[in-house]
């Protein structure tokens, strides 16, 4: 693990946030892990891909941070989307609270039990934890409930299910569980 430094992505390099992306959508597991098809992002332009770098690089509203090896290869990612209170959420429900939502969760199969994901988790939490006006109260994340493994880790790690299930959207025989994780 000590051979990778988990840091934010960078606004010009939106060609690796494509890279690593359409990585993990070639993944096994990622009908149960993503919302996002192979297909829906091999068709985005460039200038998508520009953009979701950009916003992921600064501000307040997203944050992606990535296992960078000493190489510099990727072999890990997660995104802290800002939800501020009074608005609503991807599965259009009332934000009630100012809060994080994790997203876009992957390492790299060899990379799996190995530390990277736990650091990756905890480089975005020490970023959602230090937001302030207003400051974040919980993080979030959702966790299809076909997806055993993730969810043994979000646990391990902390996350606690509230009970609130989703569907999956397109898939309204599946559902999301939510998970959070209070502000220490």
């Amino acid at each position: 693990m000590s051979d990778h430094v988990m840091r934010p992505v960078r606004a010009d390099e939106w060609q690796k946030v494509k890279e690593q992306r359409i990585e993990a959508l070639k993944d096994p597991a990622a009908p149960v892990a993503f919302l996002e098809t192979l297909a829906q992002a091999e068709s985005r332009t460039d200038e998508f891909w520009q953009d979701r770098a950009s916003r992921a690089s600064q501000g307040r509203h997203a944050r992606q941070f990535v296992a960078e090896g000493a190489d510099g290869q990727w072999v890990g990612s997660v995104t802290v989307l800002v939800e501020e209170g009074g608005t609503t959420d991807f599965f259009e429900r009332a934000v009630e609270q100012t809060q994080g939502h994790l997203v876009g969760v992957f390492v790299r199969a060899g990379e799996r039990g190995t530390g990277v994901t736990e650091a990756l988790f905890t480089a975005a939490l020490d970023w959602a934890w230090s937001l302030e006006g207003p400051a974040l109260e919980r993080v979030r994340l959702f966790v299809h409930e076909g997806n055993g493994r993730a969810g043994a880790f979000y646990r391990r790690f902390g996350f606690r299910a509230t009970g609130q299930v989703v569907p999956v959207p397109g898939d309204p025989d599946a559902t999301e569980l939510e998970y959070v994780l209070a502000r220490p």
